[in-house]
């Protein structure tokens, strides 16, 4: 994957913006549960009192509470509540306008230090009043406090005793009430502290039903903000992965499609043609698919887990051992599948490769096929390349069916587990009920974020496979380079080629296939090559575009060695016509402007005719603009051949090359185009590589080869004297008096 960097590092801006904004998605996600146990703890259990410092105080309150306090203490309170001498009876309705202790704007460490020591005070005076109106806590407070308090005649006015009291044994009796509260744990000391101010606000006549749901929907409400931003960010972030996948998958199909385009011969043998498809579709989807998965949930997973973690501590650090539980097994069982299915996830691409190679050879033979009665041998071949992909799928397929379930389980076993063992702390006033919802969800976020973990180890494999695959053809460098110090041909170009020495083979061959070559082909004369089968007549006229560099020799043109000119200036001057002539899928007239982009019409028909293919066009009422279908499949061989002929004119280059191009021609025909192409190629230097002794007889210069090596060189006439083989040959096809 890291080979594959350098197209992904374009991206970068968009994908600093998108893990911005995961970290948007994640904040959010992760705020949610602590709003909802705000809405469980305050807004249902504290009928919305959020706060332990009441916002308002009656004077007896303010009284009572000074019966608790220390001068440092009184000080503080005194400062934080001012005395009003009339209160706002909608606010206050059984104050009636009389005087009001309200809580005057505090710093947040003021606010911080005054909390403890109020909600103290406020437990206390609320403990009393339960004492005073109940005999029996009055009995079991008493025991407490070491003094008993059910003596006290009934009516006994507890606080104005307390004011009586020394100072000494007020403070002994306000320690030992602190001592019964700590004991309680902090949760429910909290709890009853707000239970107190809200029993405050009760005295007070304040609307409490009011304020409970103000509470409830002004969290519900805030919430429904989050879940915006939530939504908004992944939204964004979708769009902006599916663009850099998309663009990413892009630039990958572009480097590929530029990079086999460069390639020589040598370089497109050692991949096979379905390979190179496979790599440029299959392999560069993967890779786009596997992008838009990093950038929407790896980058996200570690976030909200990690947070998710953090969160979840902080809210019930007595349940941490569950998080440990379920973050053990989510790794075994995530580390199993991946043991188990990474084998089978490396064999797909090879597996596919295999398949689009039996199904590619089977479509372009597809004529061979039938005339042989090989169909249902093609069938079996072709069944058993399919069951073998289609058996590794299945695998890979069961073991993601039986992965979720199992996931599942365990996400519905670790619900069930933070309920039973959260109940039980509920019921000890260990954790309040929000808390423990807030904590479900938060190990419901750490799980998917392992799920999106798990995910992504199953997909991470293949893709690697499929990145090794693409970074493999776009590491290879094209033995056919370009000169570093590159010389260009003179002015004007003559198109003069002169092999000296040359020998040859074909890359991780142990033999050459040519041997010693040397001869000079000169503008204005036709070079034929002739031969038996294998005798590397093809090998010979590939040298001189560059298809294959020489082993040792040189190929030089107008006295410049090709291997130091630039291949485009090269290939130029040549006009060449392969083999086996393919045409691509269009017209008649844009397979012909690949001979030349600016040709005229006129050039175009002047190409034609001397091809021979001037029947092409009258036999097709759309002329030039007559439909070639892929490969020329759809035209006739001979039809085929004179296309390519006239594609390889319109160039007027001063260098033509017909590598074996008249084979599909009957002798009528083959003997036209010969006689026309001595009028439009008269200036040109001409090679005809053929295994027909009428189809070069009239050559200037005849070259005869025998495994790789010049056995004959010369005339027609000359060789029929002087040259075995060539007399051998010409002998098997014509008579004497056509030889004559």
């Amino acid at each position: 994957m890291l080979k594959l960097f350098p197209y992904i590092r374009r991206y970068t801006l968009p994908i600093l913006a998108s893990v911005l904004l995961l970290f948007v998605q994640a904040n959010a996600d992760l705020t949610l549960p602590d709003y909802l146990s705000k809405i469980v703890n305050i807004g249902i259990q504290q009928g919305g009192v959020a706060e332990v410092l009441p916002t308002a105080l009656r004077p007896v309150t303010y009284q009572r509470l000074s019966l608790f306090l220390n001068s440092q203490e009184q000080e503080r309170v005194q400062a934080a509540y001012l005395l009003q001498t009339e209160s706002d009876p909608a606010l206050y309705p059984l104050q009636n306008g009389q005087e009001i202790y309200l809580l005057q704007p505090l710093e947040e460490e003021e606010r911080a230090a005054l909390e403890p020591i109020l909600s103290r005070s406020l437990l206390a005076i609320s403990a009393l009043q339960q004492i005073q109106t109940d005999p029996q806590r009055a009995a079991v407070l008493g025991q407490a406090l070491g003094f008993n308090l059910s003596a006290l005649p009934p009516g006994t006015d507890l606080f104005l005793l307390l004011e009586q009291m020394p100072a000494d044994q007020r403070a002994a009796m306000s320690a030992a009430l602190q001592q019964q509260f700590a004991a309680l744990g902090e949760s429910v000391t909290i709890q009853m502290s707000i239970a107190a101010t809200k029993a405050e606000y009760q005295a007070l006549g304040m609307d409490l039903a009011t304020a409970q749901s103000n509470y409830i929907l002004q969290t519900g409400a805030i919430m429904l903000f989050i879940t915006f931003i939530s939504v908004t960010a992944t939204i964004l972030v979708g769009l902006i992965s599916a663009r850099v996948a998309a663009g990413v998958a892009r630039d990958l199909r572009e480097g590929v499609f530029v990079r086999v385009s460069h390639f020589a011969n040598a370089e497109i043998e050692k991949f096979s043609t379905a390979s190179l498809i496979t790599r440029a579709t299959n392999d560069v989807t993967q890779l786009q698919m596997v992008t838009m998965m990093i950038l929407r949930m790896v980058f996200y997973a570690p976030i909200i887990g990690i947070g998710g973690m953090i969160r979840a501590l902080n809210t019930a650090p007595s349940m941490w051992w569950i998080i440990a539980l379920m973050v053990t097994l989510l790794l075994g069982m995530i580390l199993s599948v991946f043991a188990v299915a990474l084998p089978r996830f490396k064999r797909i691409q090879t597996l596919t490769d295999n398949l689009n190679r039996v199904m590619r050879e089977n479509l372009i033979g597809i004529m061979v096929v039938r005339a042989f009665n090989r169909q249902p041998f093609e069938e079996k071949r072709f069944d058993h390349a399919n069951r073998d992909l289609t058996a590794n799928m299945l695998f890979i397929s069961r073991v993601m069916v039986i992965l979720m379930p199992v996931m599942m389980f365990l996400m519905s076993a670790v619900s069930l587990l933070v309920v039973w063992v959260g109940a039980y702390q509920v019921a000890d006033a260990q954790m309040q009920v929000g808390d423990m919802m807030a904590f479900m969800q938060y190990t419901m976020q750490i799980f998917f974020a392992f799920m999106f973990m798990s995910m992504m180890f199953i997909i991470l494999p293949r893709a690697s496979v499929s990145a090794d695959r693409i970074a493999e053809v776009l590491e290879t460098k094209p033995t056919i380079a370009e000169p570093q110090e590159p010389q260009h041909f003179a002015q004007p170009f003559g198109g003069e080629v002169r092999f000296e020495n040359v020998s040859f083979h074909y890359p991780d061959a142990e033999e050459d296939v040519l041997h010693d070559i040397s001869f000079t082909a000169r503008p204005g004369a036709m070079t034929a090559f002739i031969g038996t089968t294998g005798s590397g007549k093809s090998s010979i006229v590939r040298l001189i575009p560059r298809f294959y560099d020489v082993t040792s020799g040189a190929v030089k043109v107008d006295g410049v060695d090709i291997r130091s000119v630039p291949q485009a200036e090269l290939r130029a001057q040549i006009g060449y016509v392969p083999q086996r002539s393919n045409l691509f899928t269009g017209t008649i007239e844009s397979n012909l402007r690949f001979g030349g982009q600016t040709a005229s019409e006129e050039a175009l028909l002047q190409a034609l005719e001397a091809a021979q293919g001037g029947e092409i066009l009258t036999s097709r009422p759309e002329g030039m603009q007559a439909e070639i279908s892929q490969g020329g499949t759809n035209v006739s061989g001979g039809q085929r051949q004179r296309l390519a002929i006239a594609r390889a004119l319109v160039r007027r280059a001063p260098i033509y090359i017909f590598d074996d191009s008249f084979s599909a021609l009957d002798f009528k025909t083959d003997a036209a185009l010969r006689r026309a192409l001595k009028q439009f190629v008269a200036q040109s230097t001409v090679f005809i590589v053929s295994q027909r002794v009428a189809t070069i007889k009239d050559a200037e210069q005849i070259i005869v080869l025998d495994e790789g090596r010049i056995v004959g060189k010369g005339a027609h006439r000359e060789l029929m004297e002087t040259c075995t083989v060539y007399r051998d040959i010409a002998l098997s096809q014509l008579s004497q008096e056509e030889l004559a």
